[in-house]
């Protein structure tokens, strides 16, 4: 199975790669999220402005319950109604995005659970478990599901795909 994509959006044009595993399968043994890129745009993840120009990318049952604000960033669309995010410039500054990811972690994500991969898989992954502190954090000060304790923080870890609904 290896099937190419080929992506004209806002970002990129006619950036090119191949699925060559399954989707939603064969992830890296170390690597386990708790919400599939579908879950995350149905809860409105990155205030809703991620995936305005690419949805041609991905499956369109990733969109189906989707919150996305075309206009403007907009957190009262994340799950927590708070801004948990830096901007774009911050990342590329911190040198956190690759060429081939314009977007930086989450599109890495989809592409990955797509079936991607691809010689950034081990610096994401890397990157996805330096956020378990973020839970440490939210056990040793909130209560269980007390959303109102580190809004923020809860947030955040849903950006990155650990479903801090259950913390």
């Amino acid at each position: 199975m290896k099937k190419l994509m080929v992506v004209n959006d806002l970002m990129q044009t006619d950036y090119r790669y191949y699925l060559t595993e399954p989707e939603g399968e064969r992830f890296n043994p170390t690597f386990k999220p708790e919400l599939t890129p579908e879950e995350m745009l149905g809860m409105g993840v990155f205030g809703g402005k991620y995936m305005t120009d690419c949805q041609n990318e991905f499956p369109k049952d990733w969109f189906k319950k989707e919150k996305l604000c075309h206009e403007f960033h907009d957190p009262k669309i994340n799950f927590f109604e708070v801004n948990a995010s830096q901007p774009l410039s911050v990342w590329r500054e911190k040198g956190w995005i690759s060429k081939d990811d314009p977007r930086g972690w989450f599109q890495w994500y989809c592409r990955y659970y797509l079936g991607r991969r691809c010689e950034d898989d081990e610096i994401q992954i890397k990157r996805w478990l330096a956020m378990k502190r973020h839970i440490g954090q939210l056990r040793k000060n909130c209560k269980i599901r007390d959303f109102k304790c580190r809004p923020i923080q809860r947030q955040a870890l849903l950006h990155w795909a650990y479903d801090s609904r259950k913390m």
